[in-house]
């Protein structure tokens, strides 16, 4: 199997109006971050995965997570699509730059 590491970005909109709503809004986000996910923007998160394989079997775990209702979407990119992103305001956070390509990060 060829080594290619990719990025895994999640993307939601979950509501928060209800007390369950948002009980289930802090576990998803608890549970991403357990997954190693780490913020970019609100409600976008990104992880490295070290193939595509690797990638669908982190979908399969998120799913145990899932609230009932919202949107929640999943895009693999190559590392050559995340590294040609553009920003038209801000910069890299300080988390991204120390995560780069590798697997574990110790911070």
């Amino acid at each position: 199997m060829r080594y290619k590491v990719m990025r895994l970005l999640c993307m939601f909109d979950l509501p928060v109006e209800t007390g369950d709503e948002k009980r289930s809004y802090r576990i998803f986000r608890k549970n991403l971050i357990k997954e190693g996910f780490i913020m970019l923007q609100y409600s976008v998160y990104m992880r490295t995965c070290p193939n595509r394989e690797y990638a669908h079997a982190l979908e399969k775990r998120l799913k145990k997570y899932i609230p009932a209702n919202g949107n929640i979407r999943l895009v693999s990119i190559t590392e050559k699509q995340y590294e040609d992103m553009i920003f038209l305001v801000g910069s890299k956070q300080a988390t991204e730059e120390a995560v780069g390509t590798e697997r574990m990060v110790i911070i």
